[in-house]
């Protein structure tokens, strides 16, 4: 008979099997019925896809089209959903961000007018155009000193100017009686202003310094004595070089032709 020690072993050994088995066991039963659960739900879902195929296609092969919502995207997807939701939020985003930059130009100090209420109204257009008057005024300045310093440059070559043009008669009457009825000293200068590149301008501004708008314009010493027909009445009174002396004083010198050609 086995001492008492030996069956207390045995004992120990037979329960140490036995919950290594029930352990191994449950553990087994575990696995199985995930593996189950995992394969069943595989199984479950083939057979609902096919299923569903067979009743929309009638056997025929063909794939139900895909239901669209009324913007035109497909329904039931879980990918749409989500692009759903992203470009849901995108918009919001977009929407608040222009909130508040309106939010932001409300409160700006010089906030500009719409780009179609510039013409001619709001404080852009009034400052456009005040822009546009100045330098428009600044133009005008700068061609009214530029005439006025060519005409003082001209008044200084001679004290006798003759402002002319090249095919008038009557400014060249006044150059016959000045340059060949007469000895000047110095001699007379001529300006054709039909000829020179500021000659429109410069004749609008003598019609404002003399008073006279046509040409001949004969000026002593900056002051004008007449034209064409002036002149001619001057020679034939005898009192052209002394009108010229008399107003350039000793700086210039007249003497009559003894030999005067005619006009």
């Amino acid at each position: 008979m086995p001492s008492p020690r030996r069956v207390r072993t045995f004992i120990m050994m037979a329960i140490c099997i036995l919950v290594v088995i029930l352990i191994t066991s449950n553990h087994y039963r575990q696995i199985q019925k995930q593996d189950t659960r995992t394969l069943g739900d595989f199984y479950q879902k083939t057979k609902n896809a096919i299923d569903k195929g067979r009743h929309v296609g009638g056997g025929s092969g063909r794939q139900k089209p895909m239901a669209k919502d009324k913007g035109g995207e497909p329904v039931n997807d879980g990918d749409e959903e989500d692009d759903a939701v992203a470009r849901a939020l995108a918009s919001r985003l977009k929407l608040a961000e222009q909130k508040a930059k309106d939010s932001a130009n409300a409160k700006g100090p010089n906030k500009p007018d719409a780009p179609e209420a510039i013409i001619g109204v709001g404080s852009s257009a009034s400052g456009q155009g005040k822009k546009s008057n100045e330098v428009q005024k600044g133009k005008a300045v700068d061609e009214d000193a530029e005439v006025e310093g060519e005409i003082n440059t001209i008044l200084k070559k001679s004290p006798v100017v003759i402002f002319s043009k090249s095919y008038c008669p009557y400014s060249k009457k006044a150059k016959n009686i000045l340059l060949d009825q007469y000895l000047i000293q110095p001699t007379p200068h001529v300006v054709e202003l039909d000829q020179h590149p500021l000659g429109k301008r410069i004749q609008d501004r003598l019609a404002v310094m003399t008073g006279r708008k046509t040409v001949p314009n004969v000026m002593v010493y900056g002051i004008s004595i007449g034209g064409g027909d002036d002149i001619a009445a001057l020679d034939a009174e005898k009192k052209l070089g002394e009108k010229i002396m008399e107003i350039g004083g000793k700086r210039v010198d007249v003497k009559e032709r003894s030999i005067k050609h005619a006009g």
